[in-house]
């Protein structure tokens, strides 16, 4: 009986071995097209302008300053602290009054305090 299951054993593995042998080799791509691709220098692109309707400071800005430590806070809160230039306590900062920097300040409004100022 030995010698009935060790005569199984490699017929098994035979199939296997066939169906690799059915599997498409990789074709090499033709030597031509690299050649002209090597040949051609690349082409240079003009650096793209950059926009002139940058938007002009308003003038008015807002001066912050860390009350409260971010340690325990959520990890969404000591990153707007980073963002808006704060770090440790009673930092100050001034910076410009626009629409996502009140929302920072929202944020966080809990570990912050605001002094409106126009410059």
């Amino acid at each position: 009986m030995a010698e009935e299951t060790k005569k199984k054993a490699p017929a098994k593995k035979a199939p296997a071995k066939k169906a690799e042998a059915k599997a498409p080799a990789k074709k090499a791509a033709p030597k031509k097209t690299e050649a002209k691709a090597a040949s051609k220098p690349a082409a240079k692109k003009a650096p793209a302008k950059k926009a002139t309707t940058a938007k002009k400071p308003s003038g008015k800005t807002v001066t912050v300053t860390q009350t409260g430590s971010p340690i325990g806070r959520q990890a969404y809160q000591r990153q707007t602290l980073i963002g808006l230039g704060l770090n440790k306590l009673h930092r100050t900062r001034t910076l410009e009054d626009t629409p996502a920097v009140r929302g920072m300040i929202n944020k966080v409004s809990h570990l912050v305090k605001v002094e409106d100022s126009a410059a």
